[in-house]
């Protein structure tokens, strides 16, 4: 089954990828995040897979691979702090499948695979994977991580390289800005309360 969402006014679809900056600034929490947010390379240091219905997420966070729901259509990062232990902006969303020629059937057939892997892991209790560096196993995931190996069977390697600094080692991590470099997308408005207009792809 297909879900469609919608989050700041940008539109999501099982298999998209909802991409955040870790940290907001105004509280001590928000802060610490910011902090932690800043050893990742690029504008881009999170990603979740939205995987519905209405709006439930999965995402690797250090406490494992979890779901979580958001609440309405707004990124509110602070009402969600308790499922997630996660304090983060939203930047955009992301879409694998965008730029793909391939017919409504297919991307249909990967959007379900994709969900149904990510919540396997929530299922199987999997941890978080604090070695970057082995992004081939299964048995425990970052978030970024989490969605290559979503996708990689279907022929969609996220692994770009795009967007992030070129240096040692660095092609064997794979960085959530990479993935939102390597994609379609969609920024969300600074204040969307002001400016509810969707941008168009990039």
């Amino acid at each position: 089954m297909i879900y469609t969402y919608e989050v700041n006014g940008l539109l999501v679809q099982t298999g998209d990828l909802i991409c955040t900056t870790i940290g907001q600034v105004g509280f001590i929490a928000g802060e610490l995040w910011l902090l932690l947010g800043k050893l990742v390379p690029g504008e881009v240091d999170h990603v979740a897979i939205y995987v519905g219905p209405a709006g439930r997420c999965v995402e690797a966070v250090p406490k494992g691979v979890i779901t979580f729901d958001l609440e309405g259509n707004l990124w509110l990062a602070e009402n969600m702090r308790e499922q997630r232990q996660l304090v983060d902006r939203l930047i955009g969303v992301a879409y694998p499948l965008q730029a793909k020629a391939w017919s409504k059937a297919k991307k249909i057939k990967i959007r379900e695979s994709v969900a149904a892997y990510c919540l396997a892991q929530v299922a199987a209790n999997k941890r978080y994977n604090y070695n970057f560096f082995n992004t081939d196993t299964e048995a425990a995931f970052y978030c970024s991580q989490l969605v290559y190996q979503a996708y990689l069977p279907h022929s969609i390697d996220l692994n770009t390289g795009l967007g992030i600094p070129d240096i040692a080692g660095s092609h064997q991590i794979i960085f959530p800005q990479e993935i939102w470099s390597g994609c379609c997308h969609r920024r969300a408005a600074e204040d969307y309360n002001i400016a509810k207009i969707m941008l168009p792809i990039i």
